[in-house]
């Protein structure tokens, strides 16, 4: 497929001061977008500047959710070069989560190609401040204007960019989370596994409750159950304990991160034990009981890791490893954002370079 190209000729003002970036709030120039209609399929491929998208007010996309998104950044290296994370990872689950939501697979190899162009048209736009990054986010809305609950026949696949700063402008810090007992995000057979916003307007509630509460973010439990933990808020979750480390395996409702992939192949590389099964509340009360209870941290694209210092079961607080980043916890920062920003060599063959 051909990409066509059409740059702007009113190129916004970069932002100077990198410190006051934040996540999410500033947009490049340029955009890649692609159309699907039913019976010519993906095509129309082009980088045109970043502008409104005209919807019409029955488009299926707002009235039934159908829509799907990726999250992944580029970072600028010390001698000025660009790269990506895994990149091919989140194409490979943009399609898994397309194939859920009825949404026509994307050809992953032109995908990347074409997000390499784009950021290489907004090359100036990746900031160059320590922990800084370009965020991308690909994703695609059904377009069809019609009212009644079916699979759509057109859609919008696109991608935006987004200068964005440091998550941890502080350092980085243990959070507090809670176990949430009043509402599920996902069940297995649903669209846990799948990264729709469907999952994230699920999570609302609790997450407007936890910040009420003053915590960072809720740890989910499993939707039948209610005892099974599963992920919390928009990242997956590790437990050391006893000197295993455990995450709750994967089993159709809990997004399989890329970051959670990518902790679990450096764990393993080290020769930690590694295990990935079901969790029980119950179990890590007992853990904390015992004197067993390491330490835990959440993983995910935005944060690379976070440190749990705190725990809400019920009524109950428990404080992991004196509230305190954990060993594990930090090594596993520190050399995953040594590979993202190229202070180290890459011997897993995770980076893939913008040239």
């Amino acid at each position: 497929m051909e990409l066509s190209i059409n740059l702007t000729t009113q190129p916004k003002e970069i932002p100077a001061d990198e410190s006051k970036l934040g996540f999410g709030n500033v947009f490049t120039d340029h955009m890649f977008v692609m159309n699907y209609d039913e019976g010519k399929g993906w095509h129309d491929a082009r980088i045109v500047p970043y502008a409104p998208i005209a919807l019409d007010p029955a488009a299926m996309v707002l009235h039934y959710g159908q829509e799907v998104f990726e999250g992944l950044k580029a970072y600028r290296t010390a001698d000025g070069s660009i790269q990506l994370f895994r990149p091919q990872e989140n194409f490979k689950r943009l399609n898994k989560s397309n194939e859920r939501l009825c949404i026509p697979a994307i050809d992953e190899e032109f995908a990347l190609h074409a997000l390499k162009e784009l950021i290489k048209i907004e090359e100036k736009w990746v900031p160059h401040s320590k922990d800084t990054s370009l965020y991308i986010r690909p994703f695609i809305i059904a377009t069809d204007a019609h009212l009644g609950v079916r699979p759509a026949s057109s859609y919008l696949f696109i991608i935006i960019l987004s200068p964005s700063g440091s998550y941890y402008a502080g350092g980085l810090a243990p959070v507090k989370i809670y176990i949430e007992e009043n509402y599920v995000r996902a069940v297995k057979g649903g669209m846990g596994f799948a990264k729709t916003g469907g999952n994230y307007a699920a999570s609302l509630k609790s997450q407007d409750e936890a910040k009420h509460q003053d915590y960072s973010q809720v740890l989910w439990l499993d939707g039948v159950h209610r005892k099974y933990i599963e992920e919390v808020g928009a990242m997956n979750v590790f437990f050391k304990i006893a000197g295993e480390v455990v995450t709750p395996a994967l089993e159709g409702s809990i997004l399989p991160g890329i970051t959670r992939k990518s902790v679990i192949e450096m764990l393993q590389s080290w020769g930690e034990k590694v295990t990935e099964k079901r969790i029980s509340v119950d179990d890590l009360v007992k853990a904390f009981e015992d004197g067993t209870f390491e330490e835990a941290f959440g993983s995910g694209t935005a944060a690379v890791i976070s440190p749990i210092g705190m725990l809400k079961v019920g009524g109950k607080e428990y404080t992991i490893n004196n509230g305190q980043i954990g060993a594990m916890s930090q090594k596993l920062y520190d050399e995953l954002t040594d590979l993202q920003w190229g202070r180290k060599p890459d011997s897993f063959g995770w980076i893939e370079k913008i040239d």
